[in-house]
């Protein structure tokens, strides 16, 4: 076997054998990104940021189901069959690159929307409302106080109205904290949004990078399509007849 063809079709098969599980693992970091952005949906009032997400969840779904057609293209070296593969593999590098892209664009936006949402949210708290709830979890969860840090809270109604004393959620120990302000060392003094914006821009790189690796085997892929393809024809124009 020609060894251009050879080697091309160990790549596509093994893109094939992948695609069951790159799909898996592209519908993780999709649900993971959307797990990850609705624990804070209430300090995110855009959601544009899930675009990128649910591009990766619809690119897992054709990945699993494209699979087996790669293989038995590439066992059969049917024109036909590769061809079609060939424009499975460039849908699914397009949407990736889009995907790329909307990750580029709403990374940056993330934090310039991020304050003034957290904002809106911590004003609302009155330790009975879903924005409670929110501001608890983000609180209790990420270790901090505060949207910019714990003297924040002193903006804030619920503040004024309870001793000038901040949540329990901003507590270390919340059996021995008096949750006043000039007793800072028994609070989580660094802000929520800082750690936040960190949280969401690193979920975000992290589902950027898998993307761009599986975007870099498709074009291998592709690749490969285009040498099978073209060895096969010029190996069926060079046959002659026994006969002659």
């Amino acid at each position: 076997m020609d060894c251009g063809i050879f080697t091309s079709k160990t790549v596509l098969l093994f893109l094939s054998l992948v695609f069951w599980g790159a799909g898996a693992a592209l519908a993780y970091v999709g649900a993971y990104v959307i797990k990850s952005y609705d624990n804070f949906d209430s300090f995110i009032q855009d959601k544009y940021t899930l675009v990128p997400a649910a591009i990766i969840i619809g690119v897992s779904v054709v990945m699993f189901i494209f699979g087996l057609v790669g293989c038995c293209a590439t066992l059969r070296e049917s024109k036909v069959g590769l061809s079609f593969f060939f424009l499975i593999i460039m849908g699914i590098f397009a949407a990736e690159v889009a995907a790329l892209v909307f990750s580029f664009i709403y990374q940056g936006k993330i934090n310039a929307d991020l304050e003034r949402s957290m904002n809106d949210v911590f004003m609302k708290y009155d330790e009975q409302g879903s924005e409670t709830k929110a501001v608890d979890y983000l609180q209790t969860q990420l270790e901090c106080c505060g949207v910019m840090n714990y003297t924040s809270w002193a903006n804030t109604t619920w503040f004024r109205s309870n001793n000038n004393t901040v949540p329990v959620s901003c507590c270390k120990n919340s059996t021995q904290c008096t949750r006043r302000l000039d007793q800072p060392d028994q609070l989580n003094m660094q802000g929520c949004e800082v750690k936040l914006d960190r949280l969401l821009q690193g979920v975000l790189g992290y589902a950027m990078l898998v993307i761009l690796g599986f975007a870099i085997i498709k074009f291998f892929g592709m690749l490969s399509v285009c040498v099978i393809t073209c060895k096969a024809g010029s190996r069926r124009i060079g046959y002659q007849p026994l006969y002659a």
